[in-house]
């Protein structure tokens, strides 16, 4: 008769008292929890996902942005006929879509990966970004921010190796 399925194997006829159930409890979870330190295939896609999501989110919001470039925002009112003008805009609700995937995914990814680890790994919509601004926007893309982007890219590839490295706990 267990008490919790998967991956607990934690049976009721092993706790006398609930006190013992509940330590028993949070040590099987904090045990559980503290395995979540590398990224496994499934995760790498699903980072790479939210990158790419995130690229399609920053083209759709662009998108909208670019036939109202002369509009200004300089009163609530402002504020509030602009809504009402890009509020049926396609490129804007697309763009609202992919931010929600993204959220879902990224909840996923959390739920396995450090976000010490998970934030600078889903960095490269740094590369994505511009390489579609530039082809899309026609935006120009000087030699000094691709440097910059390699080196953010190279820390990436530094946390990503530092997260296959396992911390020695105490028993």
């Amino acid at each position: 008769m267990k008490a919790l399925s998967g991956r607990f194997n934690f049976h009721l006829k092993d706790c006398f008292f609930r006190r013992n159930c509940y330590n028993k409890l949070l040590y099987k979870i904090s045990l559980s929890m503290s395995g979540k330190k590398h990224i496994t295939l499934k995760i790498l896609l699903f980072l790479i996902t939210t990158d790419l999501l995130e690229t399609v989110a920053q083209f759709c919001f662009k998108k909208t942005a670019l036939p109202r470039s002369e509009f200004e925002v300089k009163s609530f009112l402002d504020a509030l006929f602009f809504v009402k003008e890009v509020a049926f805009s396609p490129y804007l609700w697309a763009g609202f879509l992919s931010a929600l995937a993204i959220f879902i995914i990224w909840c996923t990814i959390l739920s396995r990966l450090d976000l010490s680890v998970a934030v600078p790994v889903a960095s490269f919509s740094y590369i994505t970004i511009p390489v579609i601004s530039a082809l899309f926007f026609h935006e120009s893309i000087p030699p000094l921010r691709w440097a910059g982007i390699s080196f953010i890219l190279t820390g990436v590839m530094l946390v990503s190796l530092s997260s296959k490295h396992k911390p020695q706990t105490l028993q």
